[in-house]
Parts: structure tokens; C-alpha cells; sequence
């Protein structure tokens, strides 16, 4: 009897020096499957949890990658750099006497500033498109790129330690945020915002949504005993919505549930059957509930 291709959700805490991509080949060789994907990219530089969908579980991950992040960093205050973090070269220092301007109390001002919604310009050597191509590849081929502000939400900004030289401010930070937000971004504005220029040293993500980083393996632990269930991922990311037989046959097969919308608790929703399998993601119809991604059950 064959054996059925891995399905589900990983936590991986990547380490500094992989792109992500690395990290999705190292899985797709351990896993000795292709289709694998990530929900959010991190950058060489960062460390931290990476989301991973494996066989139909990767359809989930349009699901994650929403979700609200934690991150911890340092930013480094009196220098600019090309790219925002330390990967990039020092491209403004700021004097002495500017520096030591920057007191407490004008950076928890800058800080409070940038914390709640905001619009936020993305670092130019993102990952965003621009005409289809990625901003960080436009800008190492040498073409400036100008990124359009973007609504954000930042929950909290938080200042855990403090660290002065006569040439620095290295503040460790922990950063509650909505997707879509850059850390690089926070450091490059805080530093503006007190006129010594600022970029991040350091950037760990240690949360998305409800997965945290406590329970990722190391690239070096991925293995199929390390997948979470794709039920338990979804209703991880998602409201539950508990199906029974009857509604589980209609909605594998593309009918809709006729007037039960009032009784899923939000959408989109996690459709779970009696048996706690993942039938799909549902969302509403009118009364309606219908399925808008199935999750095809291979056998064993």
C-alpha cells in the first residue's frame, strides 16, 4: 500500500545566514516532498519562527500569514545604513553632541509616536513587488525604489534595555505588530523621527498569531513527526466550526449548507468532522455556508 505524502503544519525557528527559501529546500528534502511553502518571510539576517504548510496544508497558510507577529530586536541608534539593518553599509553617522541629544524621554517619545496605527513606508530592499519584480532585487541592480506608505497596527513598542556609547544607542526592543509591518522600518523612522538615524542589529519573530516560536524545531530536527495536524493548525488560526456527517458529505462535495450561517461563530471558519479532520476553510453565503478550500484526504 503506498504511503501518503506528509500534510500539515510546521513550526521551524530559522537561524541567521538562510533565506527562507533555504529553509523550505531543507524541508522538501527531509520531508523528500515538493510541495511546501512559508507564511511570511524573514530575512538572512532575522532568526525565528517560520511557518511552513506541507502537501494540501499549504493552502492554510493564506490563513497565517495574516495574523498578528511578535518580534524582539535591537535597533541601533546614531547610524543609517543602506538597507536599513546591519547587512547594509554605514551610510550616516550621526555627531556626538546630536547624539547625546537623544535623551530617555525623546526616545520613548519617538517610540509612543510610532506605536498604534500608523503609516509606514517598507524598507526599499523588501520582499513587496514593483512591477513584478522585488524591491530588494530593483535595488541591488541600482534603481532607486520608492515605496507607497502602507496603514499599519503596532500594539506594543517596548523598551526592555538601554545601552550608550559614546558613538551608539542599542535599544532591545519587543514589537507586538500587525502583518505587514517592518521592524527595519521602525528603527529606520525612530532614528529619523530623533535626527540620528537609526537601524536594526537584530530581529527575532517569536510569534504568529497563535504559534510560537517555544514550539518550532531547529532546521535540523524536520521530520514528519514534528508536523501539526491540520485541524489543530486551522483552529489554531481560525474560529472552529464543528460539522457533523451529513454536513461534512455536502461540504466535500461543493454543496453548500443551507441556513446555518448564523451558527458559525465567525468567517472564515475552520469546518471540523466528527472524527476532528479538517474538512475545510468555509465562509458565508447569504444564510449559507459553503466551503471556499477543501482539504483533500489522501489515503494511507
Amino acid at each position: 500500500m503506498p504511503v501518503a505524502d506528509p500534510v500539515g503544519v510546521l513550526l521551524v525557528d530559522k537561524p541567521a545566514g538562510l533565506t527562507s527559501h533555504d529553509v523550505v529546500a531543507r524541508a522538501r528534502k527531509a520531508l523528500d516532498t515538493r510541495k511546501i511553502g512559508h507564511a511570511g518571510t524573514l530575512d538572512p539576517m532575522a532568526t525565528g519562527l517560520l511557518v511552513l504548510g506541507v502537501g494540501g496544508a499549504t493552502r492554510l497558510l493564506t490563513y497565517i500569514v495574516g495574523l498578528g507577529k511578535t518580534y524582539e530586536a535591537t535597533i541601533r541608534l546614531g547610524q543609517t545604513t543602506t538597507t536599513d539593518d546591519a547587512d547594509g553599509e554605514i551610510a550616516i553617522t550621526a555627531d556626538a553632541a546630536t547624539l547625546a541629544a537623544a535623551d530617555d524621554a525623546g526616545i520613548d517619545a519617538g517610540i509612543a509616536a510610532l506605536t498604534g496605527e500608523i503609516d509606514q513606508v517598507p524598507s526599499a530592499v523588501s520582499a513587496i513587488k514593483v512591477d513584478g519584480r522585488r524591491a530588494y532585487k530593483l535595488v541591488r541592480a541600482g534603481q532607486d525604489v520608492e515605496l507607497a506608505a502602507r496603514r499599519v497596527q503596532v500594539d506594543r513598542f517596548e523598551v526592555r534595555d538601554r545601552r550608550r556609547t559614546a558613538a551608539t544607542i542599542d535599544l532591545d526592543v519587543v514589537v507586538d505588530c500587525s502583518s505587514g509591518t517592518y521592524i527595519r522600518a521602525l528603527a529606520r523612522d525612530l532614528g529619523a523621527g530623533l535626527g540620528v538615524g537609526g537601524h536594526l542589529t537584530r530581529l527575532r519573530r517569536t510569534r504568529i498569531g497563535r504559534f510560537e516560536v517555544a514550539d518550532a524545531v531547529p532546521v535540523e530536527g524536520i521530520d514528519a513527526t514534528a508536523l501539526i495536524d491540520p485541524a489543530d493548525a486551522a483552529a489554531a488560526a481560525l474560529p472552529v466550526w464543528q460539522v457533523d456527517a451529513d454536513q461534512t458529505v455536502d461540504l466535500r462535495h461543493g454543496r453548500r449548507v443551507l441556513g446555518l450561517a448564523a451558527s458559525v461563530p465567525a468567517f472564515p471558519a475552520a469546518a471540523i468532522d466528527p472524527q476532528g479532520l479538517l474538512v475545510g476553510i468555509v465562509e458565508r453565503r447569504g444564510d449559507d455556508v459553503r466551503s471556499v478550500m477543501n482539504l483533500r484526504r489522501d489515503p494511507a
